[in-house]
């Protein structure tokens, strides 16, 4: 099959599929090749699964044409945090570098009802931990638009695979930012979606809810054909919402067009980079020319950094400790940092973060009755070299800890608001810049119609796949 497929987009390709113009075999042959010429240059698949996904596109391509699911047999990678039976999921750490689980994730198995193909897991950090995708396993995941870059974190290597064509969608997951942020750096489209929209297997408490899984492609209409594939209720996952009536790729396709916008450079809360801040309110004064009103506006935020910072450690202490106590050795700093933080906690700061986090959703939900989206950078920097751990400081601010630069995501996170990254330009060295576009809680296809308008007023579309460009 010819390498111009990798060009195509998700829903062109499924619809090859399902017309039989392609196989899933044949797709796996394409991106077997793209892997094997491009990955070497950037670090985004360390794990492959080709034999598993041959055997699982020859049971697909036995079902008759219309019961192959939305995805219809198209491959998809998934992160290296969730489990694929019979497939390595080290986490990104050396305590599970040989693991290999029995069960998959509701997630994948979801995924896989509904077609498709799972050929690879993508590289993350520790974890998850940190928003720069490197570990002690396989190494560092590097931005393709200049290989000296992070592609951050921690859903780094299912951005890098996207952007350079090794994948046509792929699933993230997404705390603080963990799926949008590489998202913006790599030029890609990542939506963090509502809570329980994307079912997946609950691990040490059934409401943990700061990290939710969602959905990567290269662009809205792709991203929201996967989320339709993801989407739906399962008994096993209590927290888990039903399928909409709708579709989200109709929602995509709908020309529904917001009336009322909110830009915030900063929601009050973070320094921002200024070329990062231009390039992002340029794009966002440009829904304009769709007839909306836009004014600068944001939510009154101002309890993240604290509330953040709790209920992160917390999540934690209750997923991690027995990992502290039998395997210190093996975890990396800020790990531990984050254990240790969780562990130290008070009632008293539950208490205080859980009113925080209550606050800030009543506000967001009356912000919405004003506005229909919020727009705001997903980064307040572009792409740092890749030997920085993390952001230390941003125009002129030195930070408290690792992750307090992630703010302007983190904030989304806590008033329970999905938030889709959109490419929205590129900066005068040649990287890329995301915009969020932020809805109402369970506001999903209200978002997704939104960065749809915006990304055909932008014409950033196709500006992926490319070729890495190796730099020094």
């Amino acid at each position: 099959m010819s390498q111009d497929l990798i060009r195509e987009s998700a829903c062109a390709v499924v619809d090859k599929l399902r017309s039989g113009d392609v196989s899933p075999l044949e797709l796996l042959d394409v991106l077997e090749k793209r892997i094997t010429e491009v990955d070497g240059k950037v670090n985004a698949l360390p794990t492959l699964c080709f034999d598993r996904a041959r055997d699982s596109a020859k049971a697909l391509m036995r079902k008759p044409a219309g019961a192959r699911g939305l995805l219809a047999g198209l491959p998809v990678p998934i992160k290296d945090l969730t489990d694929v039976a019979g497939v390595l999921n080290t986490q990104g750490s050396p305590i599970f570098k040989d693991n290999i689980p029995a069960t998959s994730d509701i997630l994948v198995e979801n995924l896989e009802a509904n077609g498709a193909v799972v050929y690879a897991k993508s590289n993350t950090p520790e974890f998850g931990a940190g928003a720069n995708t490197f570990n002690e396993v396989f190494g560092a995941t590097l931005n393709p638009w200049d290989t000296s870059k992070s592609a951050a974190g921690s859903s780094g290597g299912a951005a890098v695979a996207l952007a350079t064509g090794m994948a046509w969608l792929a699933q993230g997951s997404d705390m603080g930012g963990s799926l949008r942020s590489p998202a913006a750096f790599c030029g890609v489209v990542g939506m963090r979606p509502s809570i329980g929209r994307v079912a997946h297997t609950p691990k040490a408490a059934i409401d943990r809810n700061l990290g939710v899984v969602g959905p990567m492609a290269r662009n809205v209409e792709d991203l929201a054909l996967l989320l339709d594939a993801m989407s739906g209720d399962y008994a096993a996952d209590p927290l888990s919402l039903p399928t909409p009536l709708t579709s989200f790729l109709s929602a995509a396709q709908s020309g529904s067009k917001p009336k009322r916008i909110a830009y915030s450079a900063d929601l009050g809360i973070t320094p921002v980079d200024p070329e990062v801040k231009a390039i992002t309110r340029k794009a966002a004064e440009r829904f304009a020319e769709a007839g909306a009103i836009v004014e600068e506006a944001h939510p009154d935020w101002r309890d993240a950094h604290e509330c953040f910072h709790v209920l992160r450690a917390f999540d934690f202490a209750i997923s991690k400790a027995q990992l502290l106590r039998t395997k210190r050795d093996l975890l990396k700093p800020e790990v531990i940092w984050n254990i240790e933080e969780g562990l130290k906690l008070t009632t008293e700061q539950l208490e205080r973060a859980e009113a925080q986090r209550v606050g800030m959703t009543a506000r967001a939900i009356e912000f919405f009755k004003r506005y229909d989206l919020l727009l705001v950078p997903t980064t307040i920097v572009p792409p740092f070299p890749i030997e920085h751990r993390y952001v230390a400081e941003c125009a002129g601010k030195k930070f408290d800890n690792y992750v307090e630069w992630l703010g302007i995501v983190y904030a989304i996170t806590l008033a329970c608001c999905p938030a889709l990254s959109l490419p929205c330009g590129f900066t005068a060295s040649g990287l890329p810049v995301g915009l969020q576009v932020v809805g109402a809680p369970r506001a999903d296809a209200q978002v997704i119609a939104g960065a749809k308008t915006l990304e055909d007023i932008l014409g950033v579309r196709g500006t992926t796949p490319i070729d890495p460009r190796v730099k020094n």
